[in-house]
């Protein structure tokens, strides 16, 4: 009987969602970071279950043509690239799987192209935001990532996925606070100041913006610290704290504080500026969220009178896109500052056809609903727990002729689109996005249209018309 060290070969059938090897030994199934199917390994028993387990590479036997040699297993170890030992081709083929397995498993869904994913030429070095914790290691400041499912910090300096200027930002950071004697957070004492750094920079207009997350208010020497910082990155436009005195993994707290310039940075997107504050939500790889908005649009296959529903609006980013295609944009959207800053975008790209509400969404939909207005096109971008049942049934009241459904979580997606089928819209095409290339998450965008077919049928058998030829001429 397996138990904890014991050293067994085995062959990798497969990888996970999350991109760990499978292997299948007496009845179990083992987990293995950094195995790939087809590859024969020594594994070591890290835990065993009576269904499932966990193991450790010790030896390759066997290496798949698809593996990337090149990759430091930090990224792995930390899960800042899960993925960075497969090729790229094979990462976009796996990303294809996980939706259409999702799609299959969830919604019943297996009739329903799922096209080949939209990647990038160069698949490195592509983040505008980090977020990096700060902690004490070995006795000195460190920043990094923490090791997966554990609190122990491995210091980075160069995150491989990261635009190159945001890593050279935080390690000279770094080598301030400790110029400072300034204190790293220790999360189990509650002791120290420095919790986190965040960094963000626009993919066009360089500007970058710094936030330092702090425990308490008070900040040592934080004149010099922003002199230095400045003089030495001139293209930094924002410096922010951030006060966080809550224990937990949050990495904000709720109050901002500007230290320097401005509380946001400029950059663009298809044409568009946007004003980007230190809380907005705002997509991580700007050269792909082109990609997947313009796929977003395609699909939504815009008329000029048409009235457009953007549900999470966020910022405005999607809806003020598509505004000069439209006749008029709806945005909802429950955080105060994102919607300020939506409308505050609108008046920086001259657009005037937008209107954006703070409220729950379901809420925004039923106030428009008693003003008699109605969606032809919805687009939906939610979080990774995707939409609500109260949303989805919500939605439908409005009777849009489309939905676009963009999502960063190909399961809840598909939960989500089972129950759209069955409230009478049928999806046609489904289109991966690799806004995140080297790691295991994948994004992708949903048409779903309104389904006649059953309405037409009922038509006709309730007045027992036989010219089916004209019926499907219909259909």
């Amino acid at each position: 009987m397996l138990k904890k060290n014991d050293i067994i070969e085995v062959e990798i059938v497969d990888l996970s969602h999350e991109g760990a090897g499978v292997a299948k030994v007496d009845g179990r199934v083992f987990f293995i970071e950094n195995a790939l199917p087809s590859e024969v390994i020594r594994m070591r028993v890290l835990k065993v279950n009576k269904k499932i387990g966990f193991g450790r590479v010790e030896e390759f036997l066997k290496k798949s043509d698809q593996r990337n040699e090149h990759v430091d297993l930090a990224y792995l170890r930390t899960g800042i690239a899960d993925l960075g030992h497969l090729s790229y081709p094979a990462q976009l083929a796996f990303k294809v799987k996980q939706v259409q397995n999702c799609l299959y498993k969830i919604a019943g869904i297996s009739d329903v192209e799922v096209m080949e994913t939209l990647g990038m030429n160069q698949p490195l070095a592509y983040r505008n935001k980090a977020q990096v914790p700060v902690r004490r290691v070995n006795g000195q400041l460190e920043t990094g990532f923490f090791r997966k499912n554990s609190h122990d910090l491995l210091p980075i300096e160069d995150f491989y996925i990261q635009d190159p200027v945001i890593d050279q930002v935080i390690v000279f950071v770094r080598d301030l606070l400790r110029r400072f004697d300034l204190k790293p957070y220790d999360e189990k004492e509650g002791t120290g100041l420095i919790r986190n750094l965040v960094v963000r920079r626009g993919h066009y207009s360089g500007e970058i913006m710094v936030i330092l997350v702090t425990s308490r208010p008070k900040i040592f020497r934080v004149d010099q610290l922003i002199e230095r910082l400045t003089e030495a990155f001139p293209a930094i436009k924002s410096i922010m704290q951030n006060i966080n005195d809550q224990p937990g993994n949050a990495i904000f707290g709720r109050e901002f504080r500007t230290l320097y310039g401005q509380d946001f940075i400029t950059d663009s997107m298809l044409g568009k500026q946007f004003q980007i504050a230190a809380p907005a939500f705002y997509q991580v790889n700007t050269e792909m969220a082109e990609k997947l908005y313009q796929t977003a649009f395609d699909f939504a296959d815009f008329k000029k009178e048409d009235i457009v529903l953007d549900a999470y609006s966020g910022i405005g980013t999607i809806g003020l896109l598509l505004a000069d295609r439209v006749q008029q944009v709806y945005g909802v959207e429950v955080i105060p500052e994102a919607v300020e800053n939506s409308q505050r975008n609108a008046e920086l790209n001259g657009i005037n056809n937008t209107s954006y509400m703070c409220a729950p969404a379901e809420q925004a939909i039923q106030t428009w609903l008693n003003q008699g207005i109605k969606a032809d096109v919805i687009l939906v971008d939610p979080p990774r727990k995707g939409l609500t049942e109260s949303f989805i049934t919500s939605s439908v009241s409005m009777e849009p002729q489309r939905i676009v459904y963009i999502s960063c979580n190909p399961a809840t997606m598909a939960r989500d689109i089972k129950l759209y089928q069955e409230l009478g819209y049928e999806l046609k095409k489904v289109q991966p996005v690799d806004l995140f290339p080297q790691t295991h998450h994948v994004e992708c965008v949903a048409l779903l249209v309104k389904a006649y077919k059953h309405f037409i049928e009922g038509i006709y058998e309730s007045l027992g018309q036989k010219d089916f030829d004209f019926r499907n001429s219909l259909l």
